[in-house]
């Protein structure tokens, strides 16, 4: 007989904002749009000020800064300029056979997405079957926003395409928040988040969430706790809300604009690892503009592909979740078994899989591989990442079926990949190909939750 669920949650037991589920009624409780979890009844969001408190930004010290490409003016026109830039440091002298094989192959890479990416007409198919197997950190900016379809693959309309893009982005920070009587006049050194919303005409409820989630995000990376970062994602998430009213802001979304951030500010400074000692403030407010609006319209275009995940009830993800559980049945019965005698709910560990597409499980750099993957798949952020989850979570099998319910959920909640490399990521990738050709097209795992085919 199948075990009651809704008492067998652990008390006390909250889950992180943004990606985890709450308690309901009934035991479960799906993330809302920041309508619902702010609650329609708070009118001034006056309590912003005890929520988000002054915070101490860090200051990057001297000699841990980056380096700003002296040619970032001509990467800021055509990213294209970026490829004749790219330099290959010789094979270290002591290298073994095996790293000075890796050394070429990595070279040869490069050089193939040179080739596709200096094309007058840039060969899409041939891109996406190149990104498959991952894109090398020096072009990944470039192909990433070729593979989302912001970038035009003619290069004689790159330039007009990206000027004009970024200004309308620009425009639009500009009239979201020069709505009411100009702040700088009205607000003083102490005036509060809330009072501040008032001043610019803001949506409070919406500016309210999205104040308390910024700060949240990837806090253990030293780029995200800088103000300038966290003001430029405050920035893309509440134009991204309102322009998308159907939706709205959704605790989850702040985390996905991170890899784009991380990857298109690494493209205009020597060293492409962004993740600490890069004080964003620091840089020519062109660059900062730039970056903001390229992730803001490469965040639209793949929140497009899944906004069922995001409006109201959030029917995508129940969907996914659903398709989880059939699957998962498919390709490890024992397992499924197990997880329905301890009373355990799909719904309970893989919402947050499916709202952060597993962001919240692994970091950011490993997402971003993932992510070459994802944009190489013509639904890579919602079909293929279905067959990523099942194979993430048959990866513990040995351990799960081990485990009782508490256990299994406290498991599931940390899972043990923060010592992943890339390598752990492309197997799980692979993994989750082989699921895709076997299953894919299959009813018995796509049914909806009527059980109908």
């Amino acid at each position: 007989m199948r075990r009651e669920v809704k008492n067998r949650i652990p008390p006390n037991k909250t889950n992180d904002p943004g990606g985890g589920l709450t308690r309901g009624s009934n035991g479960i409780s799906a993330i809302l749009p920041s309508e619902q979890l702010s609650g329609r009844g708070i009118a001034n969001s006056s309590d912003i000020a005890e929520v988000r408190e002054s915070l101490n930004y860090p200051s990057a010290k001297k000699s841990e800064g980056k380096i700003l490409r002296p040619q970032y003016k001509d990467i800021l026109r055509d990213p294209a300029n970026s490829l004749h830039l790219i330099s290959h440091p010789p094979v270290p002298q002591n290298a073994s056979p095996k790293e000075s094989e890796a050394h070429s192959s990595r070279i040869s890479r490069i050089n193939k997405f040179k080739r596709i990416l200096q094309a007058s007409s840039i060969p899409l198919t041939e891109l996406r079957d190149s990104s498959w197997s991952g894109i090398p950190e020096e072009v990944r900016a470039m192909s990433w926003q070729l593979l989302l379809g912001y970038l035009p693959t003619s290069s004689e309309r790159r330039v007009a395409t990206l000027e004009r893009k970024r200004k309308a982005y620009l425009d639009g920070v500009r009239q979201a928040f020069e709505r009411g009587p100009s702040a700088s006049n009205t607000a003083g050194p102490k005036t509060t988040t809330s009072v501040q919303a008032r001043i610019r005409g803001l949506d409070e409820a919406l500016w309210h969430q999205i104040s308390i989630d910024v700060p949240r995000t990837s806090p253990h990376l030293k780029l995200y706790s800088y103000e300038a970062t966290q003001r430029s994602l405050e920035r893309i998430l509440y134009v991204w809300a309102i322009r998308h009213p159907a939706s709205g802001y959704v605790q989850g979304i702040n985390d996905l604009v991170t890899p784009f951030w991380q990857v298109f500010l690494g493209s205009y400074i020597t060293d492409n690892n962004v993740e600490s000692g890069m004080d964003p403030g620091q840089l020519p407010k062109p660059v900062l503009d730039a970056v903001e609006a390229d992730s803001f319209w490469c965040l639209t275009k793949l929140l497009d592909g899944i906004q069922d995940n995001y409006i109201f009830a959030q029917p995508g993800i129940i969907r996914q979740v659903s398709a989880l559980r059939d699957l998962t049945t498919r390709i490890d019965s024992g397992l499924a078994k197990h997880l329905e005698s301890e009373g355990v709910e799909f719904m309970q560990f893989s919402f947050r899989w499916m709202n952060c597409l597993l962001m919240r499980e692994v970091s950011v750099r490993n997402t971003i591989r993932m992510w070459d993957t994802y944009m190489a798949e013509e639904q890579g952020f919602s079909d293929f990442h279905l067959y990523v989850c099942a194979a993430f979570l048959v990866k513990w099998s040995e351990q799960l079926v081990k485990m009782d319910f508490q256990e299994i959920m406290m498991f599931l909640q940390a899972l043990p990949t923060r010592d992943w490399t890339e390598k752990d990521i492309e197997l799980l990738l692979s993994e989750a190909y082989i699921w895709q050709s076997l299953f894919r097209g299959s009813s018995a795992h796509l049914r909806n939750s009527s059980g109908v085919t």
